[in-house]
């Protein structure tokens, strides 16, 4: 991963101003075998802990954050699946035997007029049943990883019943398009195109769950987001510290490292970083020694997670910036690429102000 995470570093400026989708470095994950990492053992996988997964993440995303976050939502999906096996065990089977070539996987949830899923919106992805398959039809926003998915999580209203499913549509199927929208000034080379769906045609069994949108169960998976975001502020500070040991302007004796306000930032970066990390691997670690009932107590403490790392990578991000000065804000300087990224992580889910609500309410509840 230090290999990887160097190559991708080389690469990233040139992936950020062009806004393309990094196939190389996709390319290179997929070489590695760290693509199916995450597929349980019984299926030739690896079954990395959560702690493994997340250490690795935030090791790449010191590379290049578009690439990490791409990742992490086929390699979280596949652990998630293979913790929960809420899939019948053939279709799951198939999947990872296809994983295990190098097929990547993501879910397609997000939708215009609906908002994040995590608020409970109806999708407006219709899925109507014809004899022994279902039809959808549909436009899916943010999805990630798209120019090199294999297959699709789709989740769709079901005409006729007041329920919504989840359907797997493998990419070669008819009526499936991608419409390359993706113009973020953040993560630009995630590819989180728009998903178009056209009358595509799955067989029954294609239908695999049925699900309650909104509803928020412990998925411990989702802490590949804020270790990508964990990764990032690393990447900042090290650029930072770096240009503190060298940069040497005439007026001062040294390097800017001997300057007390400088070395002031530095150690902040450093106590944020510390804390962010030991709360997040902390978290991973619980959830690698628990049961499946012990998890589900967890989701306060996933959320938390998520907002503390993400708003710490956000201070450190703008510490290093403050050390480095006006130069940060160069188009060639990576610390505005950073600071453009991690602000990304604002807008995953869970959102601050659900996790705030999510605590208040559990301290009342006592």
């Amino acid at each position: 991963m230090d290999h990887l995470a160097v190559k991708f570093r080389e690469r990233a400026n040139n992936i950020d101003e062009e806004g393309r989708f990094p196939f190389a470095n996709m390319k290179e994950l997929k070489e590695a075998g760290y693509t199916s990492l995450t597929v349980p053992t019984e299926y030739g996988g690896s079954a990395i802990s959560l702690y493994e997964l997340l250490r690795l993440q935030e090791k790449l995303a010191e590379g290049d954050g578009s690439t990490a976050l791409s990742i992490g939502w086929h390699m979280g999906i596949i652990k998630n699946l293979s913790e929960k096996r809420i899939w019948k065990e053939d279709i799951f089977r198939k999947v990872c035997d296809e994983v295990r070539k190098g097929a990547l996987i993501n879910s397609a949830a997000s939708e215009a007029q609906t908002g994040s899923p995590t608020r409970g919106g109806k999708p407006q992805t219709t899925a109507r049943k014809e004899g022994d398959f279902w039809v959808i039809s549909g436009r899916k926003i943010f999805t990630t990883l798209s120019p090199m998915l294999d297959f699709f999580i789709v989740s769709a209203s079901i005409e006729g019943q007041n329920e919504v499913g989840n359907f797997l549509i493998p990419r070669s199927t008819e009526g499936v398009n991608i419409e390359e929208t993706w113009d973020s000034v953040a993560m630009s080379g995630t590819g989180s195109h728009d998903l178009v769906l056209d009358n595509v045609k799955v067989r029954a069994e294609n239908m695999v769950e049925k699900i309650v949108p909104g509803k928020k169960g412990a998925n411990g998976w989702l802490l590949h987001i804020p270790a990508c975001y964990l990764g990032i502020a690393g990447a900042a500070q090290n650029y930072a510290v770096q240009f503190a040991k060298e940069y040497s302007p005439n007026s001062i004796q040294g390097t800017i490292s001997d300057i007390p306000a400088v070395r002031q930032k530095i150690g902040e970066m450093e106590l944020e970083l510390m804390n962010a990390r030991h709360f997040l691997y902390s978290v991973a670690k619980q959830w690698d020694a628990t049961n499946d009932e012990e998890r589900k107590q967890m989701s306060a403490e996933l959320s938390a997670v998520k907002l503390a790392v993400t708003n710490a990578a956000i201070i450190v991000v703008d510490l290093a910036m403050r050390v480095v000065g006006a130069r940060s804000l160069s188009r060639q300087n990576p610390l505005q690429r950073y600071y453009r990224d991690v602000r990304a992580g604002l807008h995953n889910p869970p959102m601050d102000d659900m996790t705030i609500e999510l605590l208040a309410k559990n301290v009342i509840g006592r």
